[in-house]
């Protein structure tokens, strides 16, 4: 069987505390907070994809990202058509909320590295085991930055992006236990939180 990796996030992700989760917003609005998180300095964006509009919003935002240098992911892959999709709409990599070797093996080998999440050492265990290093927890504010601690003593090979409830009132603290990543949603569209994210991009 083919060995898969997703160590391509490890320059991916290098040095980029944040990551911009944009759900649902069309084209026109992906587009404008892709833009406002780039000048944030938030590189790297992810659009899930759950209806043909969101297909299209990935589009729009990756091809913009392209001409920026920035980079662009599809999130809520849970099938290999929606690989098949991220692949065609120009997407980087796939991040998937549950981890499913189909889908992750059809990603891989799309030349799209994935980012499936985990909840469990069972998933992570199980994860690694096909050469995964990089895994998404989630639901990271359920699962509690004590989580991520517990994980690295039998897992210390083990890279996390936490989504899922994530801002910056908390953002700080998951990255204080070892998180690489954290990914945030809504708190872009909301100025109060701005400065406290820019914050944490200075550290």
């Amino acid at each position: 069987m083919t060995t898969i990796d997703n160590a391509a996030f490890d320059t991916l992700l290098a040095g980029r505390p944040l990551m911009a989760i944009f759900r649902g917003l069309g084209v026109d609005r992906s587009v404008a907070l892709a833009r406002r998180a780039w000048e944030l300095g938030i590189d790297v964006v992810e659009l899930p994809i759950q209806s043909g509009d969101d297909v299209e919003a990935l589009a729009a935002v990756a091809e913009a990202g392209r001409a920026e240098g920035r980079v662009v992911g599809a999130g809520t892959v849970v099938s290999v058509r929606h690989v098949e999709q991220a692949l065609a709409a120009g997407a980087a990599f796939t991040v998937s909320p549950g981890f499913d070797e189909a889908v992750v093996r059809a990603s891989f080998e799309a030349g799209l590295p994935s980012l499936p999440g985990v909840a469990t050492a069972s998933e992570v265990q199980r994860a690694m085991s096909l050469g995964l290093t990089w895994l998404k927890a989630f639901p990271a504010s359920l699962l509690g930055p004590a989580w991520f601690g517990a994980m690295a003593g039998p897992f210390p090979g083990a890279r996390f992006v936490a989504t899922g409830g994530m801002d910056a009132s908390n953002a700080g603290e998951f990255l204080a236990r070892g998180v690489r990543t954290v990914a945030v949603g809504s708190a872009l569209e909301d100025p109060a939180q701005l400065p406290a994210l820019a914050a944490l991009l200075a550290r």
